[in-house]
This record gives structure tokens, C-alpha cells and sequence, in this order.
């Protein structure tokens, strides 16, 4: 949707009228002789032929550049439109976007800013999704997929989703909290054609109800069912028998709760499977001793398809030779939950030939990615998660792991690494080696942290990224930074539309390098850094055509935010203060912007003050 655009609407319905009596019209239809009437024919037969066209256009960016080009092709969009993509569910109100969009089965809706994952945003902020199912269910009673992130989802809600909308499909919570088991149970129960619940990575609670023996009995729909991040025991039985009745189930992912010993009995179920979340991927405690142990092996095997693997939360790393026999054809192998060693990941990682898509703890040492490097030489994006987040801790993957990445992995365009040292020479490696990033994110844990061998900043580090990848689009920084390293940013970042900025720069100069340099600019985060109201101020030019803007543990002070409210009356200016801080004083914690075609949100707890 394009958030900023403020032209005059036209009721979609008047458009549909128009649509449909040009249809009716025949080439010589009525109009000849009058020449005012020939040219309203004329501009219908053209909505008609442009409405055909824009069917076929699928990219958002493109529809929304589509919508900007003049008032008639801004009505068909909105008429055509049938997927609806909100970054940010304060920037339109429910009213005005099912206003405008008449014909949407598909919406996608995001909430919180990113910095909420890591408990930067007091909890209860807001993001619900109760007013968007409400106004939904009333606009598109045929609306079949909601995808959400970052918002807060209550029990109702999915009861509201189940009840109203009758051919209800596909439902993808990410990063999601506010609802339980029971909420889901009602859930699954009344979707009767539901084919797919991804449950990723959303806080849902126990509410000590059976949720899984609640689908409807019968051959089921279902295309992909994920629940990995639901910390609750559920019902095997049932689990098992949902299985064996959705013949069309190419996306499993179980949480830990579901034993190796109950995997096995879900493979030979679903052979069909492409996704596999492999849960605990250990024996259950229950299981006998003197029990004969199920053929992994073979039931890998014979899942021929399989393409994506995950899982691992509880491994024991003596059953991974199990999955050998499917390496050879995995795009995709996350071990993120497994605590594994450079040794145990070797005689997986040289059958995965074809590997695309790979996320690891850092337990595998340098060792363990220069073994990735030496064989997969299809790597798009990798991700090294740390074992141990603690500044103080000793990393176990460094610049020796990053460089030889560099080399090995020269197709790759998206990285995020978590290390503890680091040195400009690998970084610049990287730039060269792998000029095709689009994503690169470096997180360097303890704070400041300067080239580890040569005692000097990270900046010519950076520097070559952003000089030399010419497709970057995202950008993490961190280490020991000066105001060099934005400088570089804002000179050669042309097309970077997010920034994270952690314990970097020396004065406001740096984020007025960025906000002045990166015309592409969309998402800008910022933590513990020392910018000012001064840096704040060099960015008037740039934040309306910005989606926000977060600041915390800065030096902002209110009357500097204030000053920006003044300006930007279109801005949403949140300061946020911790939920249990009583009113604040002129120095700011939490600075949130957004733009908004509504205003100010009407649902703000009390540590929020919109100025």
C-alpha cells in the first residue's frame, strides 16, 4: 500500500459500476455523435484494458509506483489490488485501507519495530490486531490469508478470523503474542479449509488445551503446519493421525516436545514432506531400554523431496548420521538450536553440495565454517548465531571464519554474524570477494571493539562494504566506530533502506552523514550511540519518506523531539519511557517516528507521549 500518497480517493464501487457497464458496451456502443460521451467511453474501455494488465503485476513497490502515475490508474490499482501489505498497522487506519482496497483475499500486517526482540520496548506497547479483524470482517468477508508480525493477537481475534470469514486458508504468526492453546484450538476447529498455520517464533501460552486433536476430522488440507515455537506439550496421537489424513503436507516443523522416536512415525506418514522441523531430535525420557530403535535412516530415505531442515532443539548428536542420506539435495539446513562441533557438522556439511540457506550456533568454530566454505559453494545467506550473547564471552567464530567464507562462498548475498573479534582485512575480503550482498550484518558482541590485530577502528571495514557491494540494501554495524565509517555509509550507501547502528559514532555528525547521503533510506535503528538533538534535526528533509525511525539510550532530550513534531505535523513523534517510570524528564530513553496518514494512534499506553 503506499502509505504516503494523500490524493483524493474515488469509491472503489464507483470504479466497479464504471468497469462494468464498459464491458456491457459494444464497439459501436452508445456515444457516437457526442463527443464528451465518446471520451468517458473511451477512458472506461482504457480502465478496463489497464485493470487486465495490472492483474499480472504482482511486486508491491511496483503497484504502488503504478498507483502514483494519475488519478485513473490510482483507482484501478486500488480495484485490482487483491494482497495488501501494511509495514506499519499505525500508518492507515483499518477505515481508510479497506476504503480504498475493495477486492483483497490476502493481508500482510506488521506491528512492533525490530528492537522489541530484544526487550528494548516495554511489553503492552500496542499493535494489536483486534481493530484489523474487526474492520476486515466486515470489508472482506472472503479474505483467506493473514500474515502478522510483531502484533499482539488475542484468543478473540483468532476466534473473530475462524467465525467470520468462512473460507478462511492460511493464517502465519511471526514474533506474535497475546494468544494461547485454547485460542488456537477454536482456531483449527472452524477452519475447515485451512491449509496453512506457521507459528513462528510468537509467545503463545499454555493453557492446558488439546489444540491439535481439535482440526476437523476427516481428509484434512493442510500444506504446512509450524509450531516449533510453542513450549507445551501436545498430543501425539492426534499430531500423528492429522498427518496421516493431509496428503497435501509439504511444511512440518514440530517443537521440542516431539521425540526422534515420534519423528520417525511422522516421516513414514508424510514421505511427501519438502519442510522438515524435526523437533527435540532426541529420545523420549519415557522410552525403554530394551526398546528396538526405529530405522531413521531408512525413514530420511524415503523422503525424497525433502529440501528445508530444522529442528534440533534438543539434539544428541549421535543420531545426526541419520541425515546423511538426504544432504545431497538440501537447499536449506538450519542448525541454530543445535550445539554442535566443528567435528559432528563435517560429514554433514560435505554432502550439502547444493546448500543455499544455512544458519548455525557458533559452536562450530572458524574450523566448522571453513568447512562450509570449502564445499558449499551455492551459499546464498548465512547466519552464525552465538552460544553465549554475554559482551565478556569468548566468541568461538572470528575474522579467520569470516574471510574463509569470503573465499569459499562467493555467491553470497546475505550474511549475519555474531563474533567477539573481528579485523577490517576480513571485512574488506568479504567486499571483494563477495560483491553481490545484499544483506550484510556484522555483530560484533563486546562493546567498541576495535580491529583486534591492528588496535584501529572498524571504519575502513564498512567503508569497503559499502564501496564495493553496489547491490546493498541492508546494513548492521558495530565495533569501534567513528563518524569515518558514516561518512562512508552516506557516500556510497545509495541504496541502503535499513540501518542498525549499536555503540557507534563519535558526535551527531555521523547520523547527518546517513540522513543526508542514503536517499533510499526506509528503516533507521539506533542504540547507545552518541547522536543529539542536532543529529535529529538533519533529517527533516528525509523522514516522510521514511517508514520510522527508533532511537533509544541516545542523547535526545524531549524539547529537540518536539521540535521535529512541530515540523512534521504528518510524523508521529512516541517518546516511551520504561512501563513502571514515572513522568519523564527533558531527557529522552526512547525515541519512536512513523509516518501516518491518520495521525496519532488512540490506544497509547502510559509510558507513551505523543508529542
Amino acid at each position: 500500500m503506499s502509505e504516503d500518497d494523500e490524493r483524493q480517493q474515488c469509491p472503489p464501487s464507483d470504479l466497479e459500476f464504471v468497469s462494468n457497464k464498459a464491458r456491457n458496451c459494444n464497439a459501436t456502443g452508445s456515444g457516437s455523435g457526442h463527443p464528451e460521451l465518446q471520451s468517458v467511453y473511451l477512458d472506461q474501455v482504457l480502465e478496463n484494458v489497464l485493470e487486465n494488465v495490472l492483474h499480472f503485476l504482482t511486486s508491491k513497490r511496483d503497484r504502488n509506483a503504478a498507483s502514483l502515475v494519475c488519478k485513473s490508474w490510482y483507482r484501478v490499482e486500488a480495484l485490482t489490488r487483491s494482497e495488501l501489505f501494511i509495514g506499519n498497522c499505525y500508518a492507515v487506519s483499518p477505515a481508510r485501507a479497506t476504503a480504498r482496497f475493495a477486492r483483497v483475499r490476502a493481508l500482510h500486517l506488521k506491528g512492533k519495530p525490530r528492537f522489541a526482540d530484544f526487550n528494548l520496548m516495554p511489553p503492552d506497547w500496542g499493535a494489536h490486531f483486534n481493530p484489523w479483524a474487526l474492520a476486515m470482517a466486515k470489508a472482506y468477508p472472503w479474505l483467506e490469508k493473514v500474515n502478522l508480525k510483531r502484533m499482539s493477537v488475542t484468543d478473540d481475534d483468532l476466534a473473530t478470523l475462524a467465525e467470520l470469514f468462512l473460507g478462511f486458508k492460511e493464517l502465519v504468526l511471526v514474533c506474535c503474542d497475546g494468544f494461547g492453546t485454547s485460542g488456537l484450538a477454536i482456531f483449527v476447529n472452524k477452519c475447515r479449509q485451512l491449509k496453512v498455520l506457521d507459528l513462528i517464533e510468537s509467545e503463545v501460552s499454555d493453557d492446558e488445551s488439546d489444540w491439535i486433536s481439535c482440526f476437523p476430522e476427516g481428509e484434512s488440507h493442510l500444506e504446512s503446519l509450524i509450531f516449533d515455537c510453542v513450549e507445551c506439550h501436545i498430543n501425539f496421537e492426534a499430531l500423528e493421525r492429522l498427518v496421516a489424513r493431509s496428503p497435501l503436507l509439504k511444511k512440518l516443523r514440530l517443537n521440542r516436545y516431539v521425540s526422534i522416536g515420534q519423528l520417525y512415525h511422522l516421516m513414514i506418514r508424510a514421505p511427501q514432506l519438502t519442510h522438515l522441523g524435526t523437533g527435540s531430535f532426541s529420545p523420549s525420557e519415557i522410552a525403554g531400554q530394551g526398546d528396538q530403535e526405529p530405522d531413521y535412516v531408512n525413514a530420511f530415505a524415503a523422503c525424497k523431496s525433502l529440501v528445508c531442515l530444522s529442528g534440533f532443539r534438543e539434539i544428541i548428536p549421535d543420531y545426526l548420521p541419520a541425515i546423511y542420506i538426504v544432504c545431497a539435495n538440501l537447499t536449506s539446513l538450519n542448525f541454530s538450536y543445535a550445539n554442535i562441533t566443528a567435528e559432528q557438522l563435517k560429514p554433514i556439511i560435505s554432502k550439502c553440495h547444493k546448500l543455499q540457506v544455512f544458519w548455525v550456533l557458533d559452536s562450530i568454530c572458524d574450523e566448522g565454517l571453513q568447512a562450509v566454505a570449502a564445499t558449499c559453494k551455492e551459499l546464498r545467506e548465512l547466519r552464525v548465531f552465538p552460544v553465549d550473547a554475554r559482551e565478556d564471552s569468548d566468541g568461538p567464530v572470528s575474522e579467520v571464519g569470516l574471510q574463509a567464507i569470503s573465499e569459499g562462498c562467493r555467491k553470497l548475498q546475505s550474511i549475519l554474524y555474531f563474533c567477539q573479534r573481528m579485523t577490517n582485512t576480513a571485512v574488506i575480503a568479504m567486499s571483494k570477494n563477495c560483491p553481490d550482498l545484499v544483506v550484510f550484518r556484522l555483530c560484533i558482541m563486546g562493546r567498541h571493539r576495535a580491529d583486534h590485530v591492528t588496535g584501529e577502528p572498524m571504519d575502513d571495514g564498512f567503508g569497503a562494504i559499502v564501496m564495493n557491494c553496489k547491490k546493498l540494501t541492508r546494513l548492521a554495524v558495530s565495533g569501534l566506530l567513528t563518524d569515518k565509517a558514516f561518512d562512508y555509509i552516506g557516500r556510497h550507501g545509495k541504496l541502503v533502506r535499513t540501518l542498525s547502528v549499536a555503540f557507534s559514532g563519535d558526535s551527531d555528525m555521523a547520523l547527518k552523514y546517513v540522513l543526508e547521503g542514503c536517499p533510499q533510506l526506509q528503516k533507521l535503528e539506533i542504540r547507545d550511540s552518541p547522536f543529539g538533538d542536532a543529529a535529529l534535526r538533519s533529517g527533516l528533509h528525509h523522514y516522510y519518506s521514511m517508514r520510522f525511525l527508533w532511537m533509544s539510550s541516545c542523547r535526545l532530550t524531549r524539547h529537540g523531539c518536539q521540535e521535529i513534531a512541530r515540523a512534521m505535523p504528518r510524523l508521529v513523534v512516541e517518546v516511551i519511557r520504561s512501563a513502571d517510570e514515572e513522568e519523564m524528564d527533558d531527557a529522552v530513553e526512547i525515541l519512536y517516528m512513523y509516518r501516518s496518514l491518520v495521525g496519532p494512534r488512540t490506544d497509547t499506553p502510559k509510558f507513551v507521549t505523543i508529542l
